[in-house]
């Protein structure tokens, strides 16, 4: 079966701890610390291959991971960057938020390789952290965590024309006469089980991409048959065919067939049905004069009135297929230029920064004393009020959360104890 779709999971690597360590050598008994930086976490790279056209791939593996960040070390090594994770994908590839099914990225026009997922920041080592008043920090700022994410890719063809119609009207046999195209036919239905493209050269640079969408019969939009499979490959062409059977070969209804098919496009994405379409009436070659005067009467009286051309045509003679393909090539050079694009519906610009580190030990010159510091304890108190009781609420709540009542706890401290951070005192009561 065609993979014109897949679900993988993306994570971005973790960004390294910051280093904690101080200068030990002879000498130099009192050394300044000298720990190092974590290194960044790898992205999640998409980029366009153009020559790709499945997604294949991704039926296969499911699961990829950038490198984490590698911790600083001591006298002041940074630890090195996490390798990139580069995922190729084919021209028209979206890619969407599994969760809520919305856009994230269309790499339909990226020349360039995108990244999706940054690797996290790295933390800075405890050398960062020094000022007049702490000239030997204790603590070094983490990493920042790994994105991740569950995605589908889902490949839409990039194509100016579509081919639509019922199975066995002749759509692949029209494909194989006007481009260079070679799609398997034989006169069973679904005999194209993916989409087919090939360029039409009309020559003197009057050229144009067109492809053959199978699989569209009534109740297609809601997934009958190959629907919902292949539908979403109208979507970025500018103009559509609509190949019928004018000679009603198995007895189909040619009118009745482009309004069912009308109805299920219509259904799928309202926005396809104002494209300029043209009709088709295909298998002239084996009507007489009467049957031929008749249904390109019915069809013209039926849709030339909504602006919508009529041509007959044989995909087996080649007869009318010239003026089909040069009325055709006038309307794609009057539709816009801008390739049709997916915009994106979800933003990923993940603004977690780096969190901010702390420290919380014994004092070793006093009993019973305990000391709380770093940057993250000082951007605290400066925002917040002590002497007010919802200040002082606000404050308890913020040491219970990031796991300083607990560290403390963990380090012996015993009621009636002493907290000391930054020139203010608390006795410690549970």
């Amino acid at each position: 079966m065609f993979a014109d779709r897949a679900r993988i999971y993306i994570r971005a690597g973790k960004g390294g701890d910051g280093h904690v360590s101080f200068r030990r050598e002879k000498y130099v008994p009192d050394g300044g610390p000298d720990g190092g930086d974590g290194g960044k976490g790898g992205d999640i790279v998409f980029v366009v291959d153009e020559g790709l056209n499945t997604l294949a791939d991704y039926r296969h593996i499911t699961k990829y991971r950038a490198k984490d960040g590698e911790p600083g070390k001591k006298r002041n090594c940074h630890g090195a960057d996490g390798a990139d994770i580069l995922l190729k994908v084919p021209p028209g590839t979206v890619i969407r938020d599994s969760e809520t099914g919305k856009v994230i990225l269309d790499m339909a026009d990226r020349k360039d390789p995108v990244v999706l997922l940054s690797g996290g920041r790295g933390g800075k080592g405890n050398r960062q952290y020094v000022t007049p008043t702490m000239q030997a920090p204790k603590y070094a700022q983490p990493g920042q965590p790994a994105k991740e994410l569950t995605v589908d890719l889902e490949l839409k063809c990039i194509a100016d024309v579509g081919l639509v119609g019922f199975p066995s009207v002749g759509k692949s046999t029209f494909l194989s006469r006007v481009t260079n195209a070679r799609p398997k036919i034989a006169a069973y239905h679904f005999t194209t089980l993916n989409p087919n493209l090939g360029v039409v050269d009309l020559g003197d640079h009057n050229s144009f991409v067109i492809a053959d969408i199978p699989g569209i019969i009534e109740g297609a939009s809601q997934g009958v048959g190959l629907g919902l499979d292949f539908l979403r490959h109208i979507e970025r062409t500018k103009v559509i065919i609509h190949i019928v059977d004018a000679a009603s070969v198995d007895g189909r209804d040619p009118i009745n067939d482009i309004q069912i098919i009308n109805e299920e496009l219509k259904k799928y994405n309202k926005d396809i049905e104002h494209r300029p379409t043209v009709i088709a009436a295909n298998k002239i070659d084996v009507l007489d004069d009467i049957a031929y005067e008749t249904v390109m009467e019915l069809l013209k009286e039926e849709f030339e009135n909504d602006n919508v051309k009529v041509f007959p045509i044989s995909a087996v003679t080649g007869k009318g297929i010239d003026a089909l393909l040069w009325y055709v090539n006038s309307l794609v050079r009057q539709a816009p230029k801008d390739m049709i694009v997916f915009e994106p519906e979800i933003d990923l610009s993940f603004r977690d920064q780096p969190e901010l580190p702390f420290d919380v030990r014994k004092s070793e010159e006093e009993e019973g004393v305990y000391i709380i510091e770093g940057p993250r304890i000082e951007r605290m108190l400066g925002y917040t009020n002590l002497e007010s009781e919802k200040g002082f609420d606000f404050f308890q709540k913020f040491l219970k959360e990031n796991g300083i009542l607990d560290r403390l706890e963990a380090l012996g401290i015993a009621e009636g104890d002493t907290v000391r951070m930054y020139g203010l005192e608390f006795d410690y009561y549970k």
